[in-house]
This record gives C-alpha cells, sequence and structure tokens, in this order.
C-alpha cells in the first residue's frame, strides 16, 4: 500500500514529512521519495526503506512546504525514477499519487504523440502532465486539478505542489486523504496515523473532494464545482495505535497484539447485539457447520476457529 503526507505551513517541512513517513511504514513499501519546494524542487528518492531515503537526504534542505511518499510498485519497476513524488516536464508541478489510473496508457501516448516525454514507466506521471500543461496556460491550480483529472479513469488520492503559486492542492476518488489543521499550518495524508502527533481534528476528504490550502487558508469544493458538506471531527485515540512502541518492526508487533485484538473484537463487535440482533443465541444454537474460507495465512488464522 501506498503512502502520502505532505505539509504547508511555518516550520521546517522535510522533518514533518520524514516523520510522517516513518508513521506510514507498516502500510508495506518498497521505495521513498520527498519533494521540497524553494526557488525550485528539490527531489530525493531511493528504493528500500525510509531509513534508506533518509540516508541520502541532504544535512539541509530548507523549506516549509513539500510533499513525500511512500510506493507499492504496480506500473513498473522498484527504481528511483518510479518512486514519487513525480515532476512535470518542466519541473513547476510535484504530485504524488495514490491509486491505479486505468486509462494511463493511452492519456501516455497521446501526450507522447505531442512531443512529451516521461522519465518514469508509472500511470501516475501523466497527472503531473496534464497539470503542469494546465497550469501553464494560465489556469489557477485549482481548476489546473480539475483540468488534469477530467478524462482520467480510475482511483486517486493526489496531492500537487506548484513551483509558481502558493497552493497545495488535493483531491480524492477511491482512495484515501485526510487533512489536519494545526497551529503552525495544514498536514494531509492518506492516513490519520501521521497526524496523531500534530492534532486531534482532522477532516476525512470524500470522494469526489478537492482540498486547497494556501496563506489564506483552507478551502474544500467538489471537483465538479460544487459545493462540499465535508466537516472536521475529533480523532479517536485509538486511531495513534499503529505507533511501533516498544517493538523493533511492524510483524512482531501484530503477532504480540493479536491476543488483544481478538479480545477486543469479541468485547466489543461480536458479543454486541447490534451486530447480529437480540435473536443472535437462538440461531447460532441451530448452526451445524461452518466453513472456513480465506487465502494464505487468513486461512491459517481461521482454523484457530476450530
Amino acid at each position: 500500500m501506498c503512502g502520502i503526507i505532505a505539509y504547508h505551513g511555518h516550520r521546517q517541512a522535510a522533518p514533518i514529512l520524514v516523520n510522517g513517513l516513518r508513521r506510514l511504514e507498516y502500510r508495506g513499501y518498497d521505495s521513498a521519495g520527498i519533494a521540497i519546494r524553494g526557488e525550485a524542487f528539490e527531489v530525493r528518492k531511493s528504493t528500500g526503506k525510509v531509513q534508506d531515503l533518509e540516508e541520502v537526504l541532504p544535512a539541509n534542505m530548507p523549506g516549509t512546504v513539500g510533499i513525500a511518499h511512500t510506493r507499492w510498485a504496480t506500473h513498473g519497476g522498484v527504481t528511483d525514477d518510479n518512486a514519487h513524488p513525480h515532476l512535470g516536464p518542466e519541473r513547476k508541478v510535484a504530485i504524488v499519487h495514490n491509486g491505479i489510473i486505468e486509462n494511463a496508457t493511452r492519456v501516455r501516448r497521446h501526450l507522447e504523440r505531442q512531443g512529451a516525454t516521461f522519465r518514469s514507466e508509472t500511470d501516475s506521471e501523466v497527472i503531473a502532465h496534464r497539470l503542469e500543461r494546465a497550469v501553464t496556460k494560465g489556469q489557477s491550480p485549482l481548476n489546473a486539478m480539475r483540468t488534469a483529472l477530467k478524462g482520467l479513469r480510475g482511483t486517486w488520492g493526489v496531492c500537487a505542489l506548484f513551483l509558481e503559486h502558493d497552493e497545495l492542492v488535493c483531491a480524492r476518488n477511491g482512495s484515501p486523504l485526510v487533512l489536519g489543521e494545526t497551529d503552525h499550518g495544514l498536514i494531509v495524508s492518506s492516513d490519520p496515523q501521521p497526524l496523531v502527533e500534530h492534532t486531534d481534528r482532522i477532516i476525512i476528504l470524500e470522494d469526489g473532494d478537492i482540498a486547497t490550502y494556501s496563506t489564506q487558508g483552507l478551502a474544500i469544493e467538489r471537483l465538479d464545482g460544487g459545493q462540499s458538506d465535508t466537516a472536521a471531527i475529533t480523532m479517536e485515540e485509538s486511531w495513534g495505535e499503529a505507533d511501533l512502541g516498544e517493538y523493533p518492526h511492524f510483524m512482531l508487533k501484530e503477532i504480540y497484539e493479536q491476543p488483544d485484538r481478538l479480545r477486543d473484537t469479541l468485547t466489543f463487535e461480536a458479543l454486541n447485539d447490534s451486530l447480529f440482533g437480540d435473536q443472535a443465541a437462538a440461531i447460532f444454537d441451530q448452526v451445524q457447520a461452518v466453513q472456513i474460507i480465506a487465502c494464505g495465512t487468513s486461512y491459517h488464522a481461521g482454523l484457530v476457529a476450530r
């Protein structure tokens, strides 16, 4: 699973982004990258772990606006070039994207016939090209994002920065994006985890939402131009439980937490009358067989029921 983290605020972006990537490591990934906006976009990418990315970061990477990403390869191999963020051809736009653009091959060929040259094998890079073309023609970042996504088929959680504009623009369709407003700026993530230490008030974008943030504040609209009714909610404490804590890696953490997770499930879900109804006991008394259907390790976990 891929992970997104973006920041626009008053603090140095790189430490916030790297820490956010660490909190997203439990999702699984094969490469990572970061882009900081300054006079130009400073981009660093690396295959492997977030630690490998940290080793190629300069000692000083100044800038208060940036985006970062952990990638799980779907289109193209595990290479530095295929890692996000992706830039437009003139390096005036930087994007990170979760999801799959189903008609990316057709869109890519169309752009290549018009002279475009791609740096990666990914489906995501077509968004960067279309976005930069739109903003270069004079469209605002918000409308440029609308233009870039128009006609694309598939899913996206996408965040974009613009070299010549202040805005951070994010859009969702089938791939989660969560916004957290803090006293020092806005943090956007594909998961609540990176936001836990910064704020407990979050906005979960709905499919079709497009959010724009700048020094003027935050605005959320619909991709079709309508008004969004998406509102802030309070984050629950349990949403921060993906921290490593005392464990050296997430696999060990998940193994040792299994008894607690099973106990929580039985206590708060399986034994709750609202889940199966108040006639559950009578119905279960009539059950004569249970079929366990699963794949891989999930099947072995299911066999615990025996």
